[in-house]
C-alpha cells in the first residue's frame, strides 16, 4: 500500500529538512544527499534519524537509477 499523497507533499528528513525520494516497491523513503534510508513498515514512514540505514556508493548508484519508480516528496503529487 502506498503512502496518502498528502503526506507525501509534506515529509521531509529529519537530518536536513530537504526532500526525499520515497520508493514504493522497496518501501522506502532516500536521502540521497546524505544517503540515509528510511523504512517506511505499513504505510508509516521511521524517520527516527538513528534508525536510518547509510548506503553504500553502490547501492546508492542502483537506486537513484530507479527515480523514474519514485516519488519526490515536498511536491504536489
Amino acid at each position: 500500500m502506498a503512502l496518502d499523497p498528502v503526506l507525501l507533499n509534506v515529509l521531509a528528513c529529519p537530518r536536513d529538512k530537504g526532500p526525499l525520494w520515497y520508493f514504493p516497491s522497496k518501501e522506502i523513503l532516500y536521502n540521497e544527499r546524505l544517503r540515509l534510508s528510511y523504512r517506511v513498515i505499513e504505510t508509516i514512514p521511521n524517520l527516527l534519524p538513528d534508525e536510518a540505514t547509510h548506503l553504500q556508493e553502490s547501492e546508492h548508484d542502483a537506486l537513484m537509477a530507479e527515480t523514474k519508480d519514485a516519488v519526490r516528496t515536498g511536491s504536489p503529487q
